[in-house]
C-alpha cells in the first residue's frame, strides 16, 4: 500500500510555522506524509491526525512509527474534530492542516471506483468503506431532479440534463454498476466537440462529493477549527477544485473582517471582531518542478491564515 509524496510540503510547513511544544491537527492524514513532515520539523511538536479511510490510517500508523508517543491517530471525519479533541485530551491547537479532496492512492486503487479511466471498476467512490452510500446507489436510485442538481452544483456540469436523461434511459435496462458504464453514458450525452478524453471528470467529481458529503458542514468545521487555535496559530487548507476553495476563501475573509456597522454609526453595535489575518492574499500553487513530478498538484491551492489574539 504505497502513498504518493504529499503536496507542497515545504509550503505547508512554512504556513504552519511549527513551534516548540506546539500541538497540531492533520485532519486528512492520508498516508501520513504531511503528518510525518510536521513531526520531523520540530522534535517537541505533537500531533493529532484523523482520516475516515481505514487504509489511510493503517498506512499513516506505519509511516509515523518513528515518532511514537508524539502523535495520536483516529479513524474519523475531520468534521468530528470536537469529539476527537476530547478523546485526545486537548483543548486548543497551534495549527491545523486540511488537505481536501481525494488522495492519489484512492484514485489508483481500482476497486475503490473513483477513477473514470478504470472501465471495469465498480461504482463505489467511498472514502469510508463503512458508509452505506455508494456511487452505484446514487446513480441508480436518485431521482432525475436530484442527479441534475448534484451534477450542476458539485460538478458545474453544463450538460447535466442531457447526461441524466440518457442515464435514466440506461438504468431502465438494468443497474449501472461500473465506472466504464457511467463514463460511456456521459460521453454519449455531450456534443461531439466536447467528447475529449476526460469529459466524464465533472460527473465523477460531482457524484464523489455527494457520496462522501465533502462540502457538507465544511464552512462550520473550518470556522470551529480556527476558533480552537491559540493566538498566532495557523490555519492551512489545500483545495483541489473551485467549490472547496470558494468556501475556504469566504470563511477566511469573513473571519478577517472586523466591525460591519455603517460608518455613520458613532460606536460599534455589531460586536464583530477580526479573528484572523490572511497570510495568502492569493493562494499558493505548486512549483513547476512539483507539477512535473506529481500532476495532481497542478490543481492544488494552499490558503493560510493566522489566528489573532
Amino acid at each position: 500500500m504505497e502513498y504518493h509524496r504529499p503536496i507542497m510540503v515545504a509550503e505547508v510547513l512554512e504556513g504552519l510555522h511549527v513551534k516548540d511544544g506546539g500541538v497540531y491537527f492533520d485532519g486528512t492524514a492520508g498516508g501520513g506524509g504531511h503528518s510525518f513532515a510536521i513531526l520531523a520539523e520540530n522534535p517537541t511538536a505533537r500531533l493529532v491526525a484523523t482520516d475516515k479511510d481505514g487504509e489511510a490510517i493503517e498506512a499513516a500508523g506505519k509511516r509515523l512509527e518513528p515518532f511514537r508517543g508524539r502523535y495520536k491517530l483516529f479513524r474519523s471525519d475531520f468534521k468530528a474534530f470536537e469529539t476527537v479533541f476530547e478523546e485526545a485530551g486537548i483543548d486548543a491547537i497551534d495549527g491545523f492542516l486540511l488537505d481536501l479532496g481525494i488522495s492519489s492512492h484512492q484514485i489508483d486503487t481500482r476497486e475503490r471506483g473513483f477513477a473514470y479511466m478504470c472501465d471495469d471498476a465498480p461504482l463505489d467512490m467511498r472514502m469510508d468503506d463503512r458508509s452505506p452510500l455508494t456511487a452505484e446507489r446514487v446513480v441508480n436510485e436518485y431521482s432525475e431532479e436530484a442527479l441534475i442538481r448534484i451534477l450542476r452544483e458539485y460538478g458545474e456540469e453544463t450538460f447535466a440534463p442531457s447526461i441524466v436523461r440518457r442515464l435514466a434511459l440506461a438504468r431502465k435496462e438494468g443497474r449501472i454498476a461500473t465506472c466504464g458504464q457511467l463514463k460511456a453514458i456521459v460521453e454519449e450525452s455531450v456534443p461531439a466537440k466536447y467528447r475529449y478524453h476526460a469529459c466524464a471528470r465533472k460527473t465523477f467529481q460531482a457524484i464523489r462529493i455527494e457520496v462522501n458529503g465533502e462540502l457538507d458542514g465544511l464552512k462550520e468545521c473550518l470556522t470551529g477549527l480556527i476558533r480552537r487555535l491559540r493566538p498566532d496559530g495557523r490555519a492551512c487548507v489545500l483545495t483541489f477544485h473551485s467549490l472547496e476553495d470558494r468556501i475556504v476563501k469566504d470563511v477566511f475573509r469573513s473571519m478577517a473582517e472586523g466591525c460591519t456597522c455603517p460608518k455613520s454609526f458613532p460606536v460599534c453595535v455589531c460586536g464583530k471582531k477580526q479573528e484572523v489575518e490572511i497570510l495568502t492574499k492569493k493562494p499558493i500553487v505548486a512549483s513547476r518542478e512539483e507539477v512535473e513530478q506529481n500532476s495532481r498538484s497542478a490543481s492544488a491551492k494552499l490558503r493560510v491564515a493566522r489566528k489573532l489574539a
